[in-house]
């Protein structure tokens, strides 16, 4: 299993940036992707940004040339840099792990805010 650990939440005004980091502990050796998903309220939970082992990444729509995903192997982290930040990216911000050969083991860690108001 691997274990996650996330940082960098708050409030922050529209237009503003935020960097959110998640730490990764335990089984890090079998790490396959890293990504980050975000659920604003009454709304399903959704993909912002994922990167592979190799550092290919997806990025969502709603955020492409806003939102960076920044991945460190030798750290075991993974990134989110928040730019330009909108009242609608609002949401309990998740980090997400697949790992295993297969990549069907997936964790989660415990989410962080982001509020984006005025």
């Amino acid at each position: 299993q691997v274990q996650l650990a996330e940082s960098g939440g708050g409030l922050v005004q529209p237009g503003g940036s935020l960097r959110l980091s998640c730490q990764a502990s335990g089984r890090v050796a079998e790490i396959q992707s890293m990504s980050w998903f975000r659920q604003a309220p009454g709304k399903q939970r959704e993909l912002v940004a994922s990167t592979s082992r190799l550092g290919s990444t997806t990025v969502a729509d709603s955020v492409r040339g806003r939102f960076t995903i920044i991945r460190d192997n030798a750290k075991s982290t993974v990134a989110l840099q928040m730019n330009s930040l909108k009242p609608e990216d609002t949401a309990v911000y998740y980090c997400h792990v697949r790992s295993g050969s297969d990549g069907l083991v997936v964790n989660w860690g415990q989410g962080t805010q982001v509020t984006v108001s005025s």
